[in-house]
């Protein structure tokens, strides 16, 4: 994932976790300190600063604003704000722990969790059903 990405991931993720009363102490600290550094990186600029508010608040529809301000910037070149997006991620991905509840009973070819890879294959029979065998004549004339 390009540094970019990674950081507004971080922060749609942080958004969605941290503002919740479930999340740890952890979380919204790690929180707070990347969207901290994003300000930083933006500058002050109030247009930048509204895409990054908005982004909290609608992050699928404010991401690619919010990608070019934070590009603009020269956000991927920035270690400290790419290790505290990777870190916070971490800690949003221990915290989702236990997020998947899901009855697979009679189910086949079925993943769970992220980041998984099945590759199926369908292939025609080996060969075709030999014809059903045709009925003997009532009068005996095929056998002899």
């Amino acid at each position: 994932m390009d540094p970019i990405t990674l950081i507004v991931t971080a922060l749609a993720a942080g958004a969605a976790l941290g503002l919740q009363d479930t999340a740890s102490a952890m979380v919204k600290d790690a929180y707070a300190s990347l969207t901290a550094l994003v300000r930083k990186r933006l500058g002050g600029d109030p247009g930048a600063e509204m895409v990054l508010a908005r982004h909290e608040q609608a992050p699928e529809t404010w991401q690619a604003p919010l990608k070019a301000e934070l590009a603009r910037t020269g956000a991927d070149g920035d270690g400290d704000l790419i290790a505290a997006a990777e870190a916070l991620l971490d800690l949003v991905g221990a915290e989702s722990a236990g997020k998947y509840a899901i009855d697979v009973r009679g189910a086949q070819g079925v993943q769970i969790g992220d980041h998984n890879r099945q590759d199926n294959v369908f292939n025609a029979p080996a060969s075709a059903p030999a014809p059903a065998a045709a009925p003997a004549a009532a009068d005996g004339a095929g056998t002899r």
